[in-house]
C-alpha cells in the first residue's frame, strides 16, 4: 500500500490539530480568554469587510444595469423597441426589425 499526497496531507493536518489542542490546553485561563477575544474581533472584522463588499457589489451592479440600459437606448434606439416586442409577444417580430431588412425589389 503506497502513501499518496492525500494521506500525507491528512497526517500533517491531524498533527497540526493535535499540537494546537496541546498548546491550548497548556494556556492559562487569562490567555484562553484573550485568545477567544482576539478570534472574535478578527471574525467581526472579516464579517464587516464581507458586508461592505456585498453593499459595494450591489451598488456596482445597479449602476451597471442603469448605465447599460442607457447606453443601449442612446446608441441603438430601435433595439429597445425590438426587445420589448420580442419578450412581450414571444416569437412575433416587431416593425423595427422588419423595416431594417433590405428588400429584393
Amino acid at each position: 500500500m503506497s502513501v499518496n499526497n492525500k494521506h500525507l496531507a491528512t497526517f500533517l493536518l491531524g498533527a497540526a490539530a493535535a499540537f494546537g489542542a496541546y498548546k491550548y490546553m497548556n494556556l492559562t485561563d487569562e490567555e484562553k480568554e484573550k485568545l477567544a477575544n482576539d478570534i472574535k474581533d478578527k471574525a467581526n472584522k472579516v464579517k464587516k469587510t464581507a458586508m461592505d463588499a456585498e453593499d459595494q457589489a450591489m451598488e456596482y451592479f445597479n449602476e451597471l444595469k442603469t448605465k447599460g440600459s442607457d447606453a443601449l437606448k442612446e446608441y441603438m434606439p430601435k433595439m429597445e423597441e425590438f426587445f420589448e416586442g420580442l419578450f412581450k409577444s414571444g416569437t412575433k417580430t416587431t416593425n423595427a426589425a422588419s423595416t431594417e431588412t433590405p428588400s429584393n425589389n
